[in-house]
């Protein structure tokens, strides 16, 4: 958990506004769910590892008895917990508030969220999570709607050239039933197919075997993983999708790929998005070991990437069956979460050029009416403005007020009127 000082809060405020404009602009409304929910929803078995993560709260009035007594059962001390995402808070608040929302509802959720981590750089305790999320169509428009916004807010920082990693979870257990694992043992199976860019085709295949899974269908992924390959090059498309997969691959889950394809190729055209000389370019990877470690999953999945880094910069999925559990009825639900901390650090820095930011600069003997009449003047003009004691050393207090955002400064002396008040630029 950290601190941030006047500049890096600045700077986060910024993307953040970049980020929550364009959401809205595409039909996104912002939300916000108390930090704290019901024990029981967030270990209901649909948070993953994350669920390990989860701060809990004591309940109220516990006396050394009580304790004592939870001694074999350490759950029954609590009753309440920090959200560790900010999908299980929305699944609760849609259910809780349904009959005011739209049939089809676009949710923004921009939020921190809290997890026992062991910190390192990347991972924190205390973080920020950017949501969009759409419940009530089980189309692959929904899909579609996400990807293009959040290329869309990830180009309008500034960091154009940004794809979708994209699998779907009906395709992974179709391809791991046709191998032969059996449901069981599926879980731990994924668990490892989701190391294989770390440890490679070998490791996965010595992973599995060192798991015990069934030898039968290790040697079947084993033979699927080193089939020969030609290096004809495939745009997203049904060519490319099934060419990543073994041979008769379930239609409808791949009609259902190929039309988020299609739908955010026709958006990314319309506004000039597409990349540069290739017609109908497609910002799709298809990646047939995408895995996603959410339990709640139950469809599509996808990550985003970065050619200038070599890790996601944020991910979700479709969770059809989370809301259920809730409102005692199914509803389609997507969901699309930008990293925000790993975002922030790559945006270049910027400053509001629509708002003057000014230090002025007084000596000791100016009266606060005549700083603070100055000051409201300025800020009355749509300024942000600072009053700052001249120092001995001049520079430093300006090189500090640059460094917190400030772009220019005036002297303000015994006498100063806003009329003979001069200017200056920091830089």
């Amino acid at each position: 958990m950290r601190d941030f000082l006047p500049a890096d809060k600045a700077r986060r405020e910024r993307v953040l506004a970049v980020i929550r404009e364009r959401y809205r602009a595409h039909g996104f409304d912002e939300i916000e769910t108390p930090v704290m929910e019901e024990y029981s929803r967030l270990h209901a078995g649909i948070g993953g590892d994350n669920e390990k993560l989860a701060y809990n709260v004591l309940k109220r009035g516990l006396d050394a008895d009580a304790i004592r007594a939870a001694a074999d059962d350490p759950a029954s001390l609590t009753d309440l917990g920090l959200r560790y995402d900010l999908t299980v808070p929305l699944a609760r608040f849609y259910a809780t508030n349904r009959g005011q929302l739209p049939s089809v509802f676009r949710a923004i959720q921009i939020a921190p969220v809290w997890r026992a981590e062991r910190p390192q750089k990347g991972r924190y305790r205390q973080f920020v999570q950017c949501d969009i999320d759409i419940i009530g169509d089980a189309s692959a428009r929904a899909e579609a709607e996400l990807v293009v916004a959040t290329l869309d807010a990830v180009d309008a920082l500034g960091l154009e050239g940004g794809s979708v990693r994209i699998n779907d979870r009906r395709a992974l257990d179709w391809m791991l039933d046709s191998f032969g694992f059996d449901a069981g043992e599926r879980p731990g199976v994924l668990i490892t197919i989701d190391k294989l860019d770390k440890i490679g085709p070998d490791g996965i295949v010595a992973e599995l075997r060192e798991r015990g899974a069934t030898a039968a269908a290790v040697d079947a992924f084993d033979a699927f993983l080193r089939r020969p390959m030609t290096l004809e090059y495939h745009p997203y498309g049904e060519r490319q999708i099934r060419k990543a997969l073994p041979e008769g691959a379930p239609d409808e889950v791949v009609a259902h790929l190929v039309g988020i394809g299609e739908a955010v190729a026709a958006a990314r055209a319309s506004t000039g998005s597409a990349t540069e000389g290739i017609e109908g370019d497609i910002p799709l990877v298809f990646d047939p070991f995408l895995v996603r470690g959410m339990g709640y999953y139950t469809g599509t999945i996808f990550e985003l990437a970065h050619p200038s880094v070599d890790y996601s910069l944020g991910g979700g999925g479709r969770y059809d069956g989370m809301i259920g559990r809730f409102l005692g009825q199914d509803a389609p639900a997507v969901g699309f979460s930008i990293g925000f901390e790993r975002i922030v650090d790559l945006v270049a820095d910027g400053t509001d050029a629509a708002a003057p930011a000014v230090v002025l600069v007084h000596d000791r003997d100016v009266s606060q009416a005549e700083l603070l009449a100055l000051k409201a003047g300025l800020v009355g003009q749509g300024s942000r403005v600072r009053l700052e004691q001249r120092t001995k050393n001049l520079k430093a207090l300006l090189e500090r007020a640059a460094a917190d955002g400030y772009t220019a400064f005036a002297t303000v002396g015994s006498g100063t009127t806003a009329e003979s008040l001069e200017v200056k630029p920091l830089a």
